[in-house]
């Protein structure tokens, strides 16, 4: 559950308390879209091996593997990646994970849906 925004300049969520909703790339728990600064946001992400390749246009994201071993695919090349690798996705950068995995996204700007796009 996302916390409350209040005048605070800071929140705390507790990602193990977030309901998950499927993404391209398996089940994410999304913490922080509902920032009204949309500065970032924070997902747990539980690749499957069924991951889409998808791209952002406004978007860059940054993935952390914390589990597993897998690859990535970027713009078409496949790299191996596995805990404690970190990759940096930028805009117009096709993109999907391999394998399964669980990784921290960090998009930024926060997350938007209507910024996720297919070929």
């Amino acid at each position: 559950m996302n916390s409350q925004m209040t005048n605070k300049r800071f929140q705390i969520v507790d990602t193990n308390q977030v309901k998950p909703v499927d993404c391209p790339c398996g089940k994410t728990r999304r913490a922080f879209t509902d920032d009204p600064d949309q500065t970032a946001s924070l997902h747990v992400v539980d690749i499957s091996v069924e991951a889409k390749t998808h791209y952002h246009r406004q978007l860059t994201e940054i993935y952390y593997i914390l589990e597993g071993q897998g690859k990535m695919e970027l713009d078409g090349e496949l790299h191996d990646v596995g805990p404690g690798s970190a990759i940096l996705i930028k805009p117009g950068c096709r993109h999907r994970a391999v394998g399964e995995m669980r990784i921290i996204n960090i998009p930024v700007p926060a997350f938007d849906p209507e910024d996720e796009w297919f070929d």
